[in-house]
């Protein structure tokens, strides 16, 4: 089968501008590779060994989502996912090719990345808040919610320092604060398989409600369910490569098809 042999789906109307443009991306990390030596070599030749090599994470990556498309990315570990998911919400930036996005970003990437240890959970509620947009009166007005969702356990901490939370009350608190946001697209990496089982379906109701409302939803998951559940349209990301773009269940087929072959 031949790559980008299914059309992508796209439910943004015929001619309409796209959320996320992505044009020839690359990027390219260096990978040091360092041989063992012993003790009186390092000090007599003063250097360790190491030498600097260079690797494409991602390369020639080219597609378009448009307001409203729920898209699932799929790969093997190392296959450049979690990497293009960071390069869409601008932590990483290509060094060929552009991604431009245009909207605002809800990253639920690393949920406790943005947290600050030292301050209160309510502290942190309202810098995060604040920092997508969110004015004081939007704040105090979604607060109750935001903890709400979180749980009773956080609501009892909400004055603790945010370090002393267990890592499911950082992840829980994570999660209901980003997707309380207004921004228009939602960048899903793996979170949905954290916390136990009632939150996780607290979890898939909050990304229902999300895409109901016109979200657009780009999802990193190896879960099969998640990916049918919530998206139509499918990336396949192979080696660094773009591999495929299509239906779900064509990208996923393909997916499978090349794990069998060993591919």
């Amino acid at each position: 089968m031949a790559a980008h042999d299914a059309q992508p789906l796209s439910s943004g109307s015929a001619g309409s501008e796209p959320v996320i443009s992505v044009r020839d991306l690359g990027i390219e990390f260096y990978r040091s590779r360092r041989r063992r030596m012993q003790l009186r070599e390092m000090l007599f030749h003063g250097r360790s060994g190491a030498t600097k090599q260079t690797f494409w994470a991602l390369r020639n990556i080219s597609f378009d989502i448009h307001a409203g498309d729920a898209v699932g990315l799929v790969g093997g570990n190392g296959g450049g996912k979690s990497t293009l998911l960071k390069m869409i919400a601008g932590v990483l930036l290509p060094d060929e090719g552009s991604v431009e996005v245009r909207g605002g970003v809800a990253p639920l990437i690393e949920l406790t990345g943005g947290f600050l240890g030292e301050l209160s959970a309510r502290d942190n509620i309202h810098l995060t808040a604040g920092l997508h947009g969110l004015g004081k009166a939007e704040i105090e007005e979604r607060f109750d919610d935001i903890v709400d969702f979180a749980g009773p356990e956080v609501r009892a901490g909400l004055d603790t320092p945010y370090r002393h939370f267990s890592s499911g009350m950082k992840v829980r608190l994570g999660f209901a604060v980003v997707t309380t946001l207004d921004e228009p697209i939602i960048l899903v990496d793996e979170v949905l398989a954290v916390g136990d089982r009632a939150f996780r379906e607290k979890c898939y109701q909050r990304m229902e409600s999300l895409l109901g409302d016109g979200k657009t939803l780009f999802l990193v998951s190896h879960s099969e369910r998640d990916l049918r559940r919530f998206s139509t349209r499918g990336i396949y990301l192979k080696r660094g490569q773009l591999a495929m773009d299509g239906p779900m269940e064509d990208v996923l087929d393909r997916y499978n098809h090349d794990l069998d072959a060993g591919a």
